[in-house]
């Protein structure tokens, strides 16, 4: 894909940068050049009515009405003119009569001389105002008639403004304007600049063709390696996750976004890609599943953005590797047997050599009616034949680890319903289990119940071993879960009753715990027959430990 900033396209961010930078700089001046164009307007708008209420009150004056009765009427009327003038900054006040002669002009020249403008409907009584170029130059004027006491217009008063004198108040006002344009712009560049820098943070200065490259090529690959890749974020949040992945855990179509510990996952999985230790195919059960996990954590130039999980589907091979098991611990019996029978035919062969053949030949027989019996038991108890070599081998490998392993009941050998896998797979588990339990310990048993019938399998599994509390049973069909010490440091322990949990959901069966009367806890599994009333259930087996206290069983 190449490193950032490798390439010779702009960044995303400065893309962004520069972009944002040319709206604000145009908004700036576009509103600078409306403010502008708002202040001359306005500037103009105040200047005629300021010129309207200054020629109204000057039209209003009785010395006006007094004046204009004198035979000089601009010997009173022009200093009057002037004074309000200066007083109000207006640049022209002129009084005339209705045929246009000055009585007053800023420029005494011009008294007597017409009126330049327009006096619209001024001399019929009404109030005029105009933009008009006179002697003084453009200017805002307006032009009140002058009434006497029989209400007739005996005079004019014209008030004006020049345009120049606006627009130097507008100057003034363009000075507040340009100040405030700039300070809105730099404000806007700030925050342009503030927002382009968390931009690059975010998408580490790449460039858009960068970014779209990688997602395409990047949802490719997640898409078809067949290994299931879940990506979490710092916060826990599921980020990314491929079709495998959603199959191997089931997961929800809306996963994205949502935290890792809302899944429904097994806790100990959870806790893992949680942790901040990396792990390596190490081996979960969740569901119909056997999966190799390897967690790593995701860094980018030098700082963690969250953990990424491989899965791997390991259902078969875990199979296998469990009927492999099972061959491995029949040598390790055979070869105990083996042991044994060498010695029993060492003790044979010496009494015979003492000259004591009677002896011999009751010793041997003993030996050969107590291993029949255990033979017709197990046999006869089981019609499976692979789940009776199993039997007998942990009988022996009790034997050897001085356990009284007991099995009754009755399996019959027709057609239950449960592929010789699973009940080796149950029956397997919970017998090493229950020997690792009560090994070492005084009058150490095991009993094995086995019943089936047209509604499926039942296994019973109890011990004489310690005990489970309350909390332990809880947990018990967590993958990774032990009583054993060494355990937390076995990648391998906790698995075998996660996978007896797995074969009971699988047929929709149960599992329970409870106390065994031999004083150590009991494990019941049962298996429906498809189609039965138990096993038209679905969903996931059903544990309980209500009765668990005084049991004892290690997973």
């Amino acid at each position: 894909m190449g490193r950032p900033g490798s390439s010779d396209e702009p960044s995303v961010a400065r893309q962004f940068l520069w972009l944002q930078v040319l709206v604000v700089v145009v908004l700036v001046v576009v509103a600078t050049a409306l403010a502008l164009y708002d202040a001359r307007q306005n500037a103009r708008s105040s200047a005629t009515a300021r010129a309207v209420a200054v020629a109204e009150s000057v039209a209003d004056s009785p010395t006006v009405l007094d004046a204009l009765d004198d035979a000089d009427p601009s010997k009173t009327l022009q200093p009057l003119a002037e004074r309000i003038r200066h007083d109000t900054g207006v640049d022209f006040v002129v009084v005339m009569k209705p045929d246009r002669t000055r009585y007053t002009h800023p420029n005494p020249s011009r008294i007597g001389e017409p009126f330049v403008g327009d006096l619209g409907e001024a001399p019929r009584g009404h109030v005029f105002t105009q933009e008009y170029t006179g002697t003084l130059g453009p200017s805002m004027r307006s032009v009140v008639p002058v009434f006497d006491d029989t209400g007739r217009v005996v005079a004019l008063v014209s008030v004006g403004i020049t345009i120049t004198h606006i627009d130097q108040q507008v100057r003034r006002d363009l000075a507040l304007i340009l100040l405030v344009g700039l300070l809105v712009a730099g404000v806007g560049a700030l925050g342009v600049w503030l927002i382009s820098r968390r931009l690059r943070r975010q998408t580490h200065g790449l460039g858009e063709r960068e970014i779209t490259r990688m997602y395409e090529y990047y949802s490719a690959v997640l898409h078809a390696v067949r290994e299931g890749l879940l990506l979490i974020d710092d916060r826990e949040r599921v980020q990314l996750v491929n079709d495998e992945a959603r199959r191997l855990l089931d997961l929800p179509d809306d996963v994205v976004g949502r935290p890792l510990g809302d899944l429904d996952l097994p806790p100990a999985l959870v806790a893992a890609v949680l942790g901040s230790t990396p792990e390596s195919d190490d081996i979960y059960v969740t569901g119909d599943h056997v999966l190799v996990v390897s967690t790593a954590p995701a860094s980018w130039q030098g700082h963690e953005v969250g953990a990424v999980v491989s899965l791997r589907d390991h259902t078969e091979l875990r199979s296998v590797t469990g009927e492999l098991d099972v061959v491995r611990r029949l040598t390790d019996s055979l070869r105990a047997q083996t042991h044994e029978s060498a010695n029993r035919l060492h003790t044979v062969v010496s009494l015979v050599e003492m000259g004591r053949p009677e002896e011999a030949v009751a010793f041997a027989t003993e030996e050969l009616r107590l291993a029949q019996r255990l033979t017709d038991q197990v046999v006869g108890a089981v019609g499976d034949p692979v789940l009776a070599a199993l039997l007998l081998g942990k009988s022996a490998e009790g034997a050897e680890r001085g356990v009284d392993l007991e099995v009754e009941g009755e399996l019959p050998a027709a057609d239950l319903g449960v592929a010789s896998r699973d009940l080796v797979t149950v029956v397997g588990n919970l017998v090493d289990n229950a020997l690792d339990a009560v090994s070492g310990l005084p009058h150490a048993r095991v009993s094995v119940d086995l019943a089936g019938g047209p509604d499926g399998v039942r296994v019973t599994v109890g011990d004489s071993g310690p005990g489970l509390t309350e909390q332990q049973a809880a947990r018990a069909f967590d993958r990774g879960w032990t009583t054993k010490v060494e355990g937390a440091e076995n990648g391998g322990r906790g698995v075998g009753l996660a996978l007896v949990g797995q074969v009971a959901r699988r047929h929709g069966g149960e599992v329970s715990v409870g106390s065994s009367p031999l004083g150590g806890a009991e494990f019941i599994v049962l298996l429906p027959r498809p189609g039965s009333r138990t096993g038209s259930r679905t969903g996931s087996p059903t544990v309980s430990g209500s009765e668990v206290g005084v049991g004892g069983i290690q997973a």
